[in-house]
């Protein structure tokens, strides 16, 4: 069963959540501040968490950038706010998406959905395929992990899956509107930054000196690409 952990320090709104969620038929756990959101999220190990912003003892963000630490599961934070400012803080500390209050159950299930079947997809590649190498950098996609020099390299959901689509498509051109919809799709709530911001989280990650990046390269007023040779 999916266990899906709530972190709301509003108790009322997380109950309705983890109602709807079981009804469902989803596995809930709920805590109400962000220490204890750490400490959940390590021992339950859930497969997807929904984050509030304004939380007690730890805020969202840190509390967000602490989990990042032990899991990659997807992470869609809960914020009232609706400045761009605090959604592109989300996604630095590792958040997949981001939900503004107030929503409705079917746009919080649909985004839910969205993001446990990229997961699910991402991660559930034959055990039995080999790490793809491409320029030094060790592809593991059931783990969501990179390697370079033996090293192993975590990263999120969000970062992975741009990863792959830039791996796979590598030396062609993609402007951040393309990316936006051809690597999330349809169904993914974001804007433009999104891209910057987690082109940004890859670099810092993967390559050696990330203000001369090696992998993935900027084409000046067209977009981002792999480097092919």
């Amino acid at each position: 069963m999916v266990k899906i952990m709530v972190v709301d320090d509003e108790k009322p709104i997380a109950d309705i959540i983890q109602y709807n969620l079981e009804r469902e038929g989803f596995k809930v756990v709920a805590c109400y501040d962000g220490e204890k959101a750490v400490k959940t999220a390590y021992a339950e190990k859930p497969d997807l968490i929904l984050l509030d912003v304004m939380l007690p003892k730890i805020n969202g963000f840190d509390a967000c950038k602490k989990i990042r630490e032990f899991t990659n599961c997807p992470i869609i934070m809960l914020t009232a706010k609706e400045e761009e400012r605090d959604k592109v803080t989300g996604l630095e500390q590792g958040a997949d998406d981001y939900v503004t209050k107030p929503f409705g159950h079917k746009e919080l299930q649909a985004r839910i959905n969205a993001h446990l079947r990229r997961y699910k997809l991402m991660g559930g590649q034959s055990e039995e395929q080999n790490p793809n190498t491409h320029h030094g950098l060790e592809i593991i996609p059931e783990t969501y992990e990179v390697k370079r020099d033996g090293e192993t390299i975590e990263l999120t959901q969000r970062e992975f899956d741009l990863l792959m689509f830039l791996i796979q498509n590598s030396g062609k051109v993609y402007s951040r509107e393309q990316l936006l919809e051809l690597v999330w799709g349809f169904d993914y709530y974001g804007d433009v930054r999104t891209v910057d911001v987690t082109i940004h989280r890859l670099r810092e990650k993967i390559e050696k000196n990330p203000s001369k990046a090696e992998y993935i390269l900027t084409k000046r007023g067209f977009g981002y690409y792999f480097r092919r040779n």
